[in-house]
């Protein structure tokens, strides 16, 4: 026990005892009250006091991981008789923390406020007990992006570089968590995982960005994809290379509208090089190169091959 969780527990209640003078009962009542004030704003379901740990959502990604990989993820020395077992229990202890997080996450919902802690439960068992049944389809996305970052890379020499060091790989993995988790309900901690992600890499992912088979981000600093973009399979993109929205809709009350389609839709085949920022509900046509720095705000048909000069001209021809 740290030494302020000890005066804490020795007080029972009472300010902790100090030499200094610092105000702390005026600050602390201060505190009290700020708190009372906000919390129907920063807690809109009433009562919540947990919330999901970050470092235990971590802890959850990682054993995902080496449920799905054990020879790269996994403990050492596993054998072909022993790695049943190990997936088995690692998921085994992994999902029961999945549904204890999802719990916690799912009460933060206004949705969510009255339910009993029954009803939290059995809803956050069946969340976990489809998320799990979505492993297997999982793992087959990553094995195709795994492919992807191997075929679509010179530097690479080998798989296991691939899944060990590459930021693009680490960034996905974690996406399609978090993807299959935001459609099962479960927005606030699909979030978590993705912003694990980003403090890690640097890419930012939207869980609620559509992602095909065998997608491979190089070098990936800066990305950025928000939540309504639509990506087809085969696409490659490079660093900080953003799928952005180019405006917001407000409602009557000022207020923005959530959830409208706003980002991009880049289709199969496609090769966007870094730099690139293509903004708005635009579509980006099969097979099209979208080379470095251009500045997209409208569409194009498939197999384009768009350089910064070119997407000047497109863009005053659509204008006039």
């Amino acid at each position: 026990m740290s030494h302020a969780h000890s005066h804490f527990a020795e007080a029972s209640g009472a300010l902790p005892a100090s030499s200094e003078d610092w105000g702390l009962e005026t600050i602390v009542a201060e505190l009290r009250a700020s708190r009372r004030q906000a919390h129907g704003a920063l807690y809109p379901a009433s009562g919540v006091r947990s919330l999901p740990s970050r470092k235990v959502v971590g802890r959850i990604v990682e054993g995902l991981r080496a449920a799905l990989f054990p020879a790269h993820y996994g403990a050492p020395g596993l054998s072909d008789e022993s790695v049943d077992y190990y997936v088995g229990y690692t998921l085994e202890t992994t999902l029961r923390l999945l549904a204890t997080q999802t719990g916690y996450a799912l009460r933060c919902m206004p949705e969510h406020a009255h339910i009993t802690d029954d009803e939290l439960r059995a809803m956050s068992q069946a969340i976990t007990r489809a998320f799990a049944a979505q492993l297997p389809a999982i793992r087959a996305l990553l094995v195709s992006d795994i492919q992807a970052a191997f075929t679509g890379d010179p530097a690479a020499r080998h798989i296991t570089e691939v899944l060990l060091c590459y930021p693009g790989l680490l960034a996905i993995t974690h996406h399609r968590f978090a993807h299959v988790l935001s459609g099962l309900g479960v927005p606030l901690l699909a979030r978590l995982i993705n912003e694990i992600a980003h403090s890690a890499t640097g890419i930012d992912i939207h869980p609620g960005a559509q992602i095909g088979s065998s997608f491979f981000i190089d070098h990936g600093t800066g990305v950025v994809i928000g939540e309504t973009a639509i990506i087809g399979e085969r696409v490659r993109i490079y660093q900080a290379v953003t799928l952005g929205a180019k405006s917001f809709e407000v409602d009557e009350n000022g207020m923005l509208v959530k959830g409208n389609a706003r980002h991009p839709v880049v289709e199969d085949d496609v090769v966007i090089y870094s730099g690139a920022t293509i903004l708005g509900r635009v579509t980006i046509g099969r097979g099209s190169v979208i080379g470095g720095n251009v500045w997209l705000t409208h569409g194009v048909p498939a197999n384009s091959n768009v350089r910064q000069g070119e997407a000047r001209e497109i863009g005053r021809q659509r204008t006039e």
